[in-house]
């Protein structure tokens, strides 16, 4: 029994460490899936998302100090007792997120090993097993030495991981699983290789012969059946296909799609703010003092936000900035760089550096040329849009009800659009919809 609690012990509190390291390697990452669990779609616990990221410090330091305390034998019964219940409730949420197919990934093992979650379940089940045995010879869990060195490591175990979660928080993470990170290619992570795995999956067509539904499987092509009336289908995934590391990843304007034109540039400076509304006022300022800098010694500078045109303009005019911000998913902005803002260089499509906002002035920006200034864009002259009097996109003239329209007035004369203020237009296309 004493050395099946031995290895036991071995085993849990080194996954807890491992488990625990990995997340406080990344809390900001952490906090984003316990907001996931919070959500209404999963758990339906809104309360709780403002206070994510400090539930996910307190968890993964825990989570730390727990697997410390087990292996050095400090207070058995605290820390096999207080793990239990932790293992409980991991457990329970793993299935939760399984059996409700609310959650793909279970973020266990942060962005390092991702896991689903029938896999996150199973592995939770296997350590309560372990965890049962510890409870079960609680006994012969005891220190490996006298009272003090004991205290010692485990207050030691303690403050390291207070500092290194502040240590992360306040720059970035040390080891980077994501997409983004430091020499990967964005445009190579977002395709896949010609030997990637395609789907394999099986298809059961139903079809009523002579009275009777009978089923005929494929593998996806529908099946000739002769005298055969179509009921319905099932399918069911063999193996899935692989996908790209990044999915959704996009720079666009108003107009368009950057994404591509933004890859293939040489050197270009990325500042990343996911939500304008809450980046912090410092580290603006010290975005300022870089871009600038950037833009001196010759790269082009862009940034990429969720935030609306309107807080876009606002943020640009009250730092001073000399660059102008694109459109990017905010979850996307938040995987790129664990910072708001971030920074990040880029050499068609590879990332060169990428820093927090506290270190800006660590970023690489040796001098590639003469400053970087944008390219003058003559304006060309378009169709413009009125809906009762009211300006209006062409998606939303396409999308009335030509029943709806009492008059449709179009105006192509240069001397009318000038004498209307229209100068700038090549035609006018005014609507008025029937009251």
């Amino acid at each position: 029994m004493n050395i099946l609690v031995q290895l036991c012990r071995i085993l849990v509190g080194g996954l807890f460490i491992f488990s625990g390291m990995i997340k406080l390697n990344d809390p900001l990452g952490f906090s984003y899936k316990l907001q996931e669990y919070f959500s209404p779609e999963v758990l339906d616990l809104p309360v709780f998302m403002p206070y994510a990221l400090g539930i996910s410090i307190i968890v993964v330091v825990l989570e730390v100090v727990l697997g410390v305390f087990l292996l050095i034998g400090y207070k058995p019964k605290f820390t096999v007792y207080t793990i239990l219940a932790m293992i409980i409730f991991f457990t329970f949420l793993t299935f939760y997120a399984a059996y409700f197919e609310v959650v793909k990934d279970c973020g266990c093992f942060g962005d390092f090993l991702p896991m689903k979650p029938w896999e996150s379940f199973t592995k939770d089940v296997v350590l309560l097993v372990l965890i049962l045995v510890l409870v079960a010879g609680l006994k012969h869990i005891k220190p490996f030495l006298k009272t003090l060195p004991t205290t010692v490591i485990a207050l030691l175990g303690f403050v390291f991981s207070l500092w290194f979660g502040y240590h992360v928080l306040t720059h970035l993470p040390v080891w980077d699983f994501r997409a983004y990170k430091i020499g990967d290619n964005l445009s190579a992570n977002m395709t896949l290789p010609d030997n990637a795995q395609k789907e394999v999956s099986e298809y059961v067509w139903i079809f009523n012969v002579n009275g009777e539904d009978k089923e005929f499987k494929t593998s996806g092509n529908y099946p000739t059946v002769e005298g055969g009336k179509y009921v319905g289908y099932e399918k069911t995934v063999l193996v899935e296909a692989d996908e790209p590391k990044i999915l959704d990843f996009s720079i666009e304007s108003q107009e368009e799609n950057l994404t591509q034109h933004f890859l293939e540039v040489d050197n270009l400076v990325i500042v990343v703010a996911y939500n304008l509304n809450y980046t912090n006022v410092q580290g603006m300022k010290n975005i300022k003092i870089a871009t600038d800098k950037a833009i001196a010694n010759g790269y082009q500078v862009i940034g990429l936000t969720a935030s609306g045109q309107d807080l876009k303009a606002k943020t640009i005019k009250d730092y001073g900035l000399n660059f102008e911000f694109y459109l990017c998913d905010e979850k996307v902005g938040k995987t790129i760089v664990r910072s708001n803002p971030g920074i990040l260089t880029l050499a068609k499509g590879t990332v060169l550096d990428k820093e927090h906002y506290n270190d800006t002035a660590d970023l690489k920006l040796p001098k590639v040329g003469e400053p970087y200034v944008k390219p003058v864009v003559t304006p060309t002259k378009e169709t413009l849009f009125f809906i009762n009097d009211s300006i209006a996109t062409k998606l939303e003239v396409n999308a009335l009800d030509p029943n709806n329209i009492e008059q449709m007035n179009v105006i192509k004369d240069s001397l009318l659009l000038k004498n209307k203020a229209y100068k700038n237009a090549e035609s006018v296309i005014e609507i008025t919809l029937k009251k």
